[in-house]
C-alpha cells in the first residue's frame, strides 16, 4: 500500500516553472548578487539617513491636523479647475482616439492608414503627462490650456491604443455574420464592432478620467493650472496643513471616480 502511494501522491503539486533545481538556485543566487551590487552603487549615506530621520518626522507632524479653513478658497478653485480641465481633456482626448484606434486596428484600416495611425499612437504615448506639460507651458504659458493639452494628447496614447487592440481581438464570427448581410461599413461598425468594445471602452473612459484628475494635480506643478498649482504654493508658503487637506481631497474624488467607474462597468454589463 506504502508503494502505491508513493507512485500516485493523493495532492497534486504545481511543478516549478524552471524543471532544473540548480538553475533554480543559480538564479536565485544571480538575482541577489545583483541586488547587491545595485544597493552598493547607490551610496547612501546612512549616517545623514539617519539624522534626517527626526527632521521627516517632524515633516510629517505638519501636516496634521488638516486645514481646510484658512485656503478653502483657493482650495475650491483648484479643485473646481481640475475638475473642468479634467473632463475637457478627457471628453476631446477620447473622441480624437475613436478614429485613431479605428485606423490602428489591423483588420479594419488599410496598411497606409494603419502605419500613420500607429505612429500618432505611438507619438502619444513617447512623452509622459509632466513632460508634455512642460511643452504645452514653453509654447501657450501658464494655466490650464496647458494642462488640457498635455492630458488630451496623453489620452489619446492611452485610449487609442487600447481600442485598437480590443478591435484586434474580437471575435470575427459576429463582425463576419453582419458583413454576410450587405451592411455598409458604418452598419458594420455600428452593430458588428461596437457592440463587441463599447463595455470595456466605457470602462476605460472611466478609468483614464481617473488618472486625467490625478495626473492635473502633476502637470499643475508645473504650471498646467488645476489644484497642482495650489498644492504647490502650499507647499512654498510651508502651508503644510493646508497641503494635507488638498491630498486629502483629492484622495476623496479619486475614491468615487473608482467607486463610480465599477458602478458604471456593472450597468453596462
Amino acid at each position: 500500500m506504502s508503494d502505491l502511494s508513493q507512485a500516485y501522491p493523493r495532492s497534486w503539486k504545481k511543478p516549478p516553472l524552471i524543471a532544473s533545481a540548480w538553475l533554480r538556485r543559480g538564479l536565485w543566487l544571480g538575482a541577489a548578487v545583483y541586488l547587491a551590487l545595485a544597493l552598493g552603487t547607490m551610496e547612501v549615506n546612512w549616517a545623514r539617513v539617519m539624522e534626517g530621520l527626526p527632521r521627516g518626522a517632524a515633516f510629517l507632524g505638519a501636516f496634521f491636523p488638516p486645514d481646510f479653513v484658512t485656503r478653502w478658497d483657493s482650495i475650491l478653485d483648484g479643485i473646481l479647475e481640475s475638475i473642468w480641465m479634467t473632463v475637457i481633456a478627457t471628453v476631446a482626448g477620447i473622441a480624437l482616439s475613436v478614429p485613431i484606434g479605428l485606423g490602428a486596428a489591423r483588420n479594419l484600416a488599410p496598411l497606409p492608414v494603419y502605419l500613420l495611425c500607429r505612429g500618432i499612437v505611438a507619438v502619444s504615448r513617447t512623452f509622459p503627462e509632466v513632460i508634455l506639460a512642460i511643452f504645452a507651458v514653453k509654447l501657450f504659458g501658464f494655466g490650464p490650456f496647458a494642462g488640457f493639452l498635455a492630458l488630451s494628447i496623453a489620452t489619446i496614447g492611452f485610449y487609442g491604443k487600447l481600442l485598437a487592440e480590443d478591435i484586434e481581438n474580437m471575435d470575427p464570427g459576429q463582425a463576419e455574420a453582419v458583413r454576410a448581410t450587405g451592411a455598409s461599413w458604418f452598419q458594420w461598425i455600428n452593430y458588428a464592432v461596437q457592440p463587441q468594445v463599447m463595455p470595456r471602452m466605457i470602462g476605460l473612459a472611466m478609468y483614464r478620467l481617473d488618472i486625467n484628475f490625478r495626473e492635473s494635480a502633476v502637470v499643475g506643478i508645473v504650471g498646467g493650472g488645476g489644484i497642482g498649482a495650489t498644492l504647490l504654493t502650499a507647499f512654498d508658503r510651508y502651508e503644510f496643513d493646508s497641503a494635507a487637506a488638498i491630498l486629502l481631497v483629492i484622495i476623496g474624488i479619486v475614491m468615487v471616480l473608482e467607486y463610480l467607474s465599477g458602478y458604471l462597468r456593472r450597468w453596462v454589463q
